[in-house]
């Protein structure tokens, strides 16, 4: 074995990733996830979504999710050039 270690990944900058959780997270709790857009879906769906900076930072979002005591639906890395539609910012 040698000791060189070899990266798989692009170091290009932060990843887009959407959080989909149930129910409708309220905005009182939009600090705790900064510079993530929060979208309310007509079927009772919270979106998060936004730049990630690596896998700590979404490792550290998923817990916080598990704190507040929301049900996660899915975690999905998505492409940066791709739009989830219109967006209700808490801001």
């Amino acid at each position: 074995m040698n000791g060189t270690n070899v990266s798989t990944e692009d170091n290009h900058g932060p990843e887009r990733y959407e959080i989909r959780l149930k129910g409708h997270l309220d905005a009182r709790w939009a600090d705790r996830f900064e510079g993530l857009s929060f979208t309310y879906n007509n079927d009772g769906t919270t979106i998060l979504n936004g730049p990630v900076v690596d896998q700590a930072a979404l490792h550290g979002m998923l817990r916080r999710v598990r704190d507040i005591g929301m049900p996660l639906i899915s975690v999905n890395q998505v492409d940066s050039k791709v739009s989830t539609g219109p967006d209700m910012n808490t801001d």
